[in-house]
This record gives C-alpha cells, sequence and structure tokens, in this order.
C-alpha cells in the first residue's frame, strides 16, 4: 500500500459511500473498487463489510484509519515543511563571522535577514579568518563573512565595501587631535592579531606599514581585536584596526585618523562554489543590498 492508496482508503472510510468517495476524489467509482481491492488483499484484511444498501468498516479497517490519518498528516506536514525549507521560508543557516564585522555591517545584515525570514534559525560562530575557511571547507558552515576575503578555488567571494585603517590609542598618550602620522609612534609598541594561525591580519597591518617604511620594532601578539583594543586602554600599546571599531567608544581608548596612506581593508561575504542553498542565496542577496546603502 501507498501514500496515494491511503488516501483513496481515509476517503472511502470517511465517506463510506463509493460514489461519494470517488466524486470527492476526482475519479471514476470502478478504478476505486479495484484500489480498495488491492489494498485488502496486500494487507490481507477485510477493510470494508459491504452490504447492499450501506458499507461499514470492519475492526481492522478502523485500525488502518485510526494509524493511517496520523500518517498521512505527518506526511503532509513532511511535505510543508521540506517545501518551506526549499523556499528559503525556515531551516538553519549557519554564519561564521569576524568579530570585528560586529562594529560594520554585519548587525544591519543579521536584522534585515531575520525581517525578511523569521522562520530560518541563524546560528552565529564567530570565528578568525583560517578558522572560516577550514569551516567553510568542511561545511561546518554555510556563510563566512571575512575580512578581507578567503582566497580558495572552491569558494566564492563577494565583496561588500572597504573601509579605512584608523589608529587606537590610548587617551592618556600625548598625540596630536587630528589625523596622526604613523612615524611619530616608532617608539610605541603595536598591538596586533591574530597571534596565530597565521598569515593574518596582523601580517598584513605589518606588510602595509613595512611598504610605507615604517619599521615596528616593538610588537605584542594577541589573539582578537577585542582584546588589542583592551591591551591599549591599558597602555600596553597602540593598535591599527578598521574605522568600523572606532564607532563604539571604549573607556581609555581614543581612535585616530592616519595620515599615511594605508590599504583600507574590506569586509566580503564567502560561500562554497558547490553551494545551491536558497538560504545562503537570500543571505548573500541581503548582504549586498545592505552593502550598497553603507558603503
Amino acid at each position: 500500500m501507498n501514500i496515494k492508496q491511503l488516501e483513496y482508503f481515509i476517503a472511502l472510510a470517511e465517506e463510506l459511500h463509493f460514489g461519494r468517495a470517488a466524486e470527492r476524489l476526482g475519479m471514476a467509482q470502478p478504478p476505486l473498487s479495484r484500489q480498495i481491492k488491492q489494498i485488502e488483499d496486500d494487507l490481507g484484511a477485510l477493510l470494508f463489510n459491504r452490504g447492499r444498501n450501506a458499507i461499514t468498516m470492519t475492526q481492522a479497517g478502523e485500525r488502518l484509519y485510526a494509524r493511517g490519518t496520523a500518517m498521512l498528516a505527518e506526511f503532509n506536514d513532511i511535505k510543508l515543511e521540506v517545501r518551506r525549507i526549499g523556499q528559503g521560508a525556515e531551516g538553519r543557516l549557519r554564519v561564521g563571522f569576524v568579530g570585528s564585522a560586529t562594529y560594520g555591517i554585519l548587525p544591519t545584515v543579521l536584522k534585515s535577514f531575520r525581517k525578511a525570514y523569521p522562520e530560518v534559525n541563524l546560528s552565529l560562530i564567530p570565528m578568525n579568518n583560517a578558522q572560516l575557511h577550514r569551516s567553510l571547507i568542511r561545511r561546518e558552515i554555510d556563510i563566512a563573512i571575512a575580512r578581507p576575503a578567503l582566497d580558495d578555488a572552491e569558494i566564492t567571494t563577494r565583496k561588500l565595501g572597504d573601509e579605512p585603517l584608523v589608529l587606537a590609542a590610548t587617551d592618556t598618550l600625548d598625540l596630536p587631535k587630528g589625523a596622526v602620522d604613523l612615524r611619530q609612534l616608532s617608539g610605541e609598541a603595536f598591538v596586533l592579531y591574530p597571534e596565530f594561525p597565521r598569515p593574518s591580519f596582523a601580517d598584513f597591518v605589518l606588510n602595509t606599514c613595512a611598504g610605507l617604511g615604517i619599521e615596528m620594532t616593538r610588537r605584542v601578539f594577541t589573539m582578537d581585536f577585542q582584546t588589542a583594543i583592551a591591551l591599549v586602554s591599558v597602555g600596553e600599546g597602540v593598535a591599527i584596526v578598521p574605522q568600523s571599531v572606532g564607532s563604539v567608544q571604549r573607556t581609555g581608548v581614543r581612535f585616530h585618523e592616519i595620515t599615511n596612506p594605508l590599504a583600507q581593508t574590506g569586509v566580503s561575504v564567502n560561500h562554497r562554489l558547490d553551494e545551491q542553498g536558497v538560504h545562503v542565496r537570500n543571505f548573500v542577496a541581503i548582504a549586498q543590498k545592505v552593502a550598497r546603502k553603507t558603503f
């Protein structure tokens, strides 16, 4: 017995009349009679008592009706659930992100996505670029918000925008109120992150400054930008961070524009090249829409 035959049986069990059941099912009465007979033969049980003027269900028929209606309802729920997931209306999306993105475009993207798809469960996981890359390849996450991007032939990268780099320094450091020349800080310790895995944003800063002839003789490595800012606040050094990080005031820290022509840092949305999921497509579309308004 298949699902279609179960629907035939339930219609007859509820109508207790072959003509009305056939009309309800949109079919002729003889094919319905043959289907019911085949079900009984397959199950090895008589499901209906067929009288001259009426039919009634047997005990076996009553049990099949009780279990069958529940089964059919569950099957229809499964079809609806799968259809909604396929349409992007519900399901799960795993998003990995670099921590600094939470001070830029990411919160707006997440709010917009939740508003458009409130039934989709978002799993949000902070990572550095190396972890994002590894997790995407291993299919442990679906989306990676990286800075600036993930470089891999198996990964599709869509740039969302660029932002300048700024200097984070303790408010006790005697610096001009305007933009700062990094060459004035040659004696200061520079807090760099992450310490590992490498290469990382730390190497991006080191290479950029080296290209401008700026030496960082004193270096303090830490794991993430939050710790870097905390070290800056207690006078352990200065740090170069994305401008969006400076949009939130921190006790003991001042953010300064940089006069040196440093390269900008970008933010991107990344996913596997073979990713066909509708949730990923919807998230990327919303991220790009938000980016157009933001940058």
